[in-house]
């Protein structure tokens, strides 16, 4: 559907039957149109896609480019198929086009990280390959080509009606991009900021360092623009950024105190952590055991972000034994 003058927002499903659906958004301009996202991949989301074209009067032929925010399979999986019926150039933060190869062409090894990560940090022998192979799935949606136009902070993007900036925000992957239209006060952020839930910031071989502060780091930068409009990649259109950021900041403090307060009995691993501290509470609060293996293993990675953070704080203190990172916080 037509958002404000100029931009389209068409909704594409999830695969295999799941709930949810991703929002993809056409920017109209007198020198062509610029798609921002492209949904997951398979036959049932190009079908949405080009519904979404017909409702709305658009047409491939008239989309000059694909900036991808971020390259998780539910914005990027579709890229490929839309540029050879779009004719399009794909564009996408260098850092994110560097992870591409290592993600889902040859991702022996990056499993191989992610299960060694998951084993360090406690998870036990029993749930170790369900965990680590949990993400499989997506793999037969996604068609991974490299983009055509590298992006760096800073850049700017026009299709002559509207230029945007570049903005990266790492955290959520590290290398997210937003687009920000100053003159209009529009921020297309992927899944930087979301209105309805929190999003996943979690440590794992393909996060950063310390993803977690990265993320704050530059929800705070983007906090800080005058934007009228927010176009996210899940849910809907909103327009009080500051309001939204501060309950995603307030989230991360409870959360880090919910961790604190996990640790009061001695040293424990992130899992045994993880474990003990309510889950998804966009939805009332899941315990650990009830979410699915690839929610289990977010809850994991996510937890060891917030130890990350507490540690380079300085607010916990952690210890290697026996190939296993036992935290214990200070007071």
């Amino acid at each position: 559907m037509k958002i404000v003058s100029g931009v389209y927002q068409i909704k594409l499903p999830f695969p295999l039957d799941m709930p949810g659906h991703v929002n993809v958004y056409v920017v109209e301009g007198s020198k062509g149109n610029i798609l921002v996202d492209s949904g997951w991949g398979g036959s049932e989301g190009l079908w949405a896609f080009r519904e979404g074209l017909r409702e709305n009067r658009l047409k491939f032929q008239d989309i000059n480019w694909i900036v991808i925010t971020h390259i998780h399979p539910d914005h990027y999986s579709l890229a490929s198929k839309l540029k050879e019926f779009c004719g399009a150039e794909v564009a996408m933060h260098r850092v994110e086009a560097e992870l591409i190869n290592s993600r889902y062409k040859d991702f022996s090894g990056l499993l191989k990280e992610i299960e060694e990560e998951l084993s360090k940090n406690g998870v036990p022998q029993s749930e170790l390959s369900e965990l680590k192979e949990a993400s499989l799935w997506m793999e037969q949606f996604v068609s991974p080509d490299l983009p055509d136009v590298m992006l760096d902070d800073g850049d700017r993007l026009s299709n002559g009606s509207f230029e945007f900036e570049v903005l990266r925000t790492p955290g959520h992957s590290p290398g997210h991009i937003c687009l920000y239209e100053p003159r209009k006060r529009w921020l297309f952020c992927g899944d930087h900021v979301l209105f309805e839930t929190i999003p996943h910031v979690g440590l794992h071989p393909q996060s950063g360092d310390n993803p977690l502060r990265d993320y704050i780091n530059s929800l705070k930068i983007v906090e800080a623009l005058k934007i009228v409009f927010i176009f996210p990649g899940h849910g809907p259109v909103f327009n009080s950024l500051k309001l939204r950021a501060a309950e995603i900041l307030y989230h991360h403090e409870q959360r880090e105190r919910a961790i604190i307060k996990a640790m009061s009995g001695g040293l424990k691993t992130a899992y045994q952590i993880a474990t003990e501290i309510p889950w998804r509470a966009e939805a009332g609060g899941v315990a650990f055991k009830d979410l699915t293996p690839w929610d289990r293993r977010l809850a994991v990675l996510e937890t060891i972000a917030h130890l990350k953070l507490l540690t380079f704080e300085g607010e916990i203190g952690k210890i290697d034994q026996d190939g296993v990172s036992l935290y214990l916080a200070k007071d």
